[in-house]
């Protein structure tokens, strides 16, 4: 703990004999001084190497293979580009909340979850376009497998986001109405921030590398 650090934990409490009084002291925190924000980048570090891995896996079959995709047509370009759009624009509301947030600013950050809200509705119903333009079954063969492993791990990440983004909006609206809500919020924004970047090299590996 550095000298600055101590002198403010010292000017917030107070001493009682031998005994520090930290009653007084917040009981919550935004960034690295949060024991869930240290939960939320482990559980990153985890699920993004779970993403490595199966674009490894993709790679691998790919390079075992005569032909790809195997005896299919790629996936067609236009809900999994769609998608990525709506993806990327969803980063905005999501930046949007996450400063709310950290102001401890009640109203916009009821908005910005309501618009997060708004974009995970229409990311989820175009992603069942998507599943149904990938051109193969999911036990088709090595490739089709493969595919739906990629996207099927993807929208296990949207469908649980979106859930906890809705449990935060309501708990924002109906209470109980506590600070570290609002470092809730923060957190979900970044879970949702990884969940917008793993995207992009998966579309790029599912849409592009077979028309290479």
């Amino acid at each position: 703990m550095s000298a600055t650090h101590l002198l403010d934990v010292e000017n917030s409490a107070h001493v009682h004999g031998d005994a520090l009084d930290v009653s007084t002291l917040p009981t919550y925190a935004f960034g690295h001084r949060a024991l869930m924000w240290w939960g939320t980048f482990g559980v990153i570090a985890i699920e993004g190497t779970v993403f490595a891995l199966a674009i490894v896996t993709y790679y691998y079959l790919w390079s075992r293979a005569e032909q790809w995709p195997l005896g299919v047509l790629p996936p067609d370009l236009a809900w999994g580009t769609l998608n990525t759009a709506i993806l990327v624009a969803s980063a905005v509301p999501n930046e949007y909340a996450k400063k709310a947030a950290k102001a401890h600013d009640l109203h916009a950050a009821r908005v910005g979850l309501l618009w997060c809200i708004a974009f995970g509705v229409a990311f989820l119903v175009v992603r069942g376009f998507e599943f149904g333009a990938l051109n193969c079954r999911w036990d088709t063969n090595a490739y089709g497998s493969a595919v739906w492993t990629l996207l099927g791990l993807h929208t296990t990440h949207l469908v649980t986001d979106f859930a906890d983004t809705i449990v935060l909006a309501v708990l924002m609206f109906t209470g109980p109405l506590e600070g570290r809500r609002f470092v809730d919020v923060e957190e979900n924004a970044i879970y949702y921030n990884f969940v917008i970047v793993a995207w992009l090299p998966i579309y790029a590996v599912l849409y592009w590398t077979p028309r290479l």
